[in-house]
């Protein structure tokens, strides 16, 4: 009739407590966690304790531990869909605009949502990353980081967690055709200006709470990005 009662390890509620801020969106993909000192104070547990708690998230995928760099959280859909589409692309290049395809999809809701639901540290955040890119265009030392580090921002602002792990993924994906894309296009300074100009005028949507406005210009933005790729890559016949 009865079932005998389970003390927990301390382990288990350790394993519960980063995985709840994973789920619920306060720790992010790519997100690296407090150092094990910082975590074995503010916890109130043992060392060994959290470390089996680390190592058993790790095993689930919720985070990655570098060797002597940290615990970084995952995105919770990287690999399942990462391998096999990254296999993909690199059999057949064009598949990349099948990807970029998917962005515009998720990036203009994300945009959409954003613009309602960011709070006043996203829309600081979005700010921030903005005038980082206006500093590089002023020195002319654009960085692929700042673009990628805004989109990721705008994902996160719309506070969906499922939805920021696959654009995680999709970044992922991208990386190496993003890097191609930028060491080509960001010498020219027309290209640059108008992809600052975008980000501007997508973080002004959100500001602004304008969801059509963010949706509108995340598009356009993502159609330029399609063309200059177009331009670039050897596609088939």
């Amino acid at each position: 009739m009865f079932k005998k009662i389970r003390v927990r390890k301390v382990s288990e509620e350790v394993v519960d407590q980063i995985k709840s801020a994973i789920l619920e969106g306060r720790l992010k993909p790519g997100d690296k966690l407090p150092p094990e000192r910082e975590l074995v104070k503010d916890m109130g547990v043992s060392r060994v304790s959290l470390r089996e708690a680390l190592n058993s998230l790790e095993s689930v995928g919720f985070v990655e531990i570098r060797q002597g760099g940290g615990s970084f959280v995952r995105s919770v859909v990287s690999d399942r869909i990462k391998d096999p589409l990254d296999l993909m692309m690199k059999e057949n290049v064009s598949k990349v605009f099948d990807l970029i395809e998917v962005r515009k999809g998720i990036e203009t809701w994300a945009a959409y949502h954003a613009a309602g639901r960011a709070t006043e540290e996203d829309i600081e955040i979005l700010t921030k990353i903005v005038e980082t890119m206006k500093r590089e265009l002023d020195e002319s030392k654009p960085s692929p980081k700042s673009d990628a580090d805004f989109h990721l921002a705008l994902s996160q602002a719309s506070h969906n967690t499922i939805q920021a792990h696959l654009m995680f993924t999709i970044y992922a994906l991208l990386e190496e055709y993003l890097r191609f894309l930028n060491e080509k296009t960001l010498s020219n300074p027309e290209v640059r200006d108008r992809l600052y100009q975008q980000h501007l005028r997508i973080s002004h949507a959100v500001k602004n709470r304008d969801g059509e406005a963010a949706r509108r210009e995340v598009m356009e933005h993502l159609n330029f990005v399609e063309g200059e790729l177009k331009k670039l890559l050897p596609l088939p016949g």
